[in-house]
Parts: structure tokens; sequence; C-alpha cells
């Protein structure tokens, strides 16, 4: 009876470890400019340049298979996100909240059989992808978080 009692336990306790830290989501989009450090782990990558332009900030994190950009507006918010590299980076990692949003649109969309390039948009963010093996390439942004002034074509 003890056996059981200690397995049960123990099985309790690991569950309760693995859900409190699968909701612990370090989300970059939409998100502030600390979540560029979280998405530097996720992604073993490095802090790349940081690049100031007319209300808004390019911070770069690469890895060896692929360079991210984030944008961030002059309030700190991760506004967009693009990427290019030898594989597409975790998705879940850089859209964050929205993860789950595009995922499902994700699913409900159908699939073109030898399409290069994918668009997604939902009620509060826009994902395209595109490139070919070894040179892939995307962008997602929230239309509703972009600076004033600033141009969908900058996040690229």
């Amino acid at each position: 009876m003890k056996k059981g009692l200690y397995i049960l336990l123990l099985c309790l306790g690991l569950s309760t470890v693995f859900f409190a830290a699968a909701g612990r989501v370090h989300a970059a989009l939409g998100e502030s400019v600390k979540s560029v450090a979280s998405d530097m782990k996720a992604l073993s990558a490095a802090r790349g340049n940081i690049t100031s332009h007319d209300g808004y900030t390019v911070q770069e994190i690469n890895s060896p298979s692929v360079a991210v950009r984030e944008y961030i507006s002059a309030s700190g918010v991760v506004f967009g996100v693009a990427w290019n590299g030898l594989v597409r980076p975790d998705l879940t990692q850089l859209l964050g909240s929205y993860a789950a949003e595009y995922r499902e649109t994700l699913r409900q969309t159908p699939r073109a059989r030898g399409r290069r390039s994918l668009r997604i948009e939902t009620n509060h963010i826009v994902v395209e992808e595109w490139g070919h093996m070894r040179n892939l390439r995307g962008r997602a942004y929230v239309p509703d978080l972009i600076p004033p002034g600033v141009s969908v074509d900058e996040i690229n």
C-alpha cells in the first residue's frame, strides 16, 4: 500500500512541475523588450547588432542555424519578428501568446502542393513564410502594435 501511495504522490509532483513549466511562456511578440533575452536562451543564440530607426529598434539574435530580428517600438514592445536561416525557428517561442491562435488558423488552412510561401492572417497576427531548403525566411507581426509611420515592409 505504501509503495502505491509513494508512486501516486511522485506522479502528482512530477505533473505539477511539468504543468508549471509549460505555463511559463517566454513570449516575444507583443511582450516587452525583456523577452529578447529569453528568446536568445531558447534559440541557443547570441546577441547580434542593435539598430535604431525612427520610432523603433531592431535587436538581432544569431544562432548557427537561424538569424532572428525582433522589432521593438519606442515604448519597449516587440511588434514584429523576422527570420532567415537553414531552419525555421521555434515559432511557439517567438509568437508567445499568439502561438495558439496561429496554430489553430494554420491547422484550418488548406495545403497547396508545391507552394513555397505561406501567409496566415488571424484577427491579431500575420505570419508569412517563404523560401526553400537551407534558405527559409519569414516574418510575423501584430498590425495593431506597429508604431505610426512604420511600414510593414520594414519588418524583413
